[in-house]
C-alpha cells in the first residue's frame, strides 16, 4: 500500500487531555501529523478535531479505531482528498512601504485573490484562503520583498459525503 493525505474527523467530548492522547496515537506509530484543526462542530457541546496525515490506509484504519476506543470520542472518520473538500488560511504582515513603492505588490494581491485585513503606518497584513499548494505559491511570491511575519491555519474541511454522525447523536437523545 502507497502511503497517501487523509483528512481524520474526530467528533468528541471537549475535554481536557484528550488532545494530548489522540496525538500519542500518532507518535506511537512514529505517524507525523502535517495539520491539527480543533473547532465546535455542527453539533451543540460538540468539539471536532481534523487531523491530516500521509500514511497508507490500512494505518489511517487503525489510528481511527484507537481514537474511537477513546471514552470523550464519539465518532471518527477518515477521507481521502478527493473524498473532502478543504482549505487552509494564512496571514502575512509585510512593511507598508512595499504596498506604495513596489507596484508588483499590488498585482500579486489582485492575482492571487487575497485580501488587504489592515494597513498600518508599518505594516499591512494579507489574509489568503486556498489550498496549502496556492498559500505556497503566495508565500513564495512575497519572500524576495520580505515578509515581516508569516501564519498558516490547519487544514479545515468537509465530506463531500454525508457523515452520519446527527443520526448516531439522536440514538443517544
Amino acid at each position: 500500500m502507497e502511503d497517501k493525505t487523509f483528512t481524520i474527523s474526530v467528533y468528541s467530548e471537549n475535554n481536557v487531555g484528550l488532545l494530548n492522547r489522540i496525538s500519542g496515537i500518532f507518535l506511537k506509530r512514529h505517524i507525523n501529523i502535517l495539520s491539527l484543526n480543533v473547532s465546535e462542530s455542527e453539533i451543540e457541546n460538540v468539539s471536532r478535531f481534523i487531523i491530516v496525515v500521509n500514511t497508507t490506509e490500512k494505518w489511517v484504519q487503525n489510528i481511527v479505531g484507537q481514537i474511537e476506543k477513546q471514552i470523550e470520542v464519539i465518532k471518527a472518520f477518515y477521507h481521502t482528498d478527493e473524498e473532502t473538500i478543504f482549505l487552509e488560511n494564512a496571514l502575512f504582515k509585510i512593511a507598508s512601504s512595499l504596498l506604495f513603492d513596489e507596484k508588483q505588490i499590488q498585482n500579486i494581491i489582485k492575482e492571487s485573490q487575497s485580501t488587504i485585513v489592515t494597513v498600518s503606518r508599518d505594516f499591512f497584513v494579507i489574509s489568503k484562503s486556498g489550498r496549502r499548494s496556492e498559500i505556497e505559491e503566495l508565500y513564495q511570491k512575497f519572500k524576495p520583498y520580505g515578509i515581516m511575519q508569516f501564519v498558516r491555519s490547519g487544514r479545515i474541511s468537509v465530506s463531500k459525503q454525508k457523515m452520519e454522525i446527527s443520526s448516531l447523536l439522536e440514538t443517544f437523545e
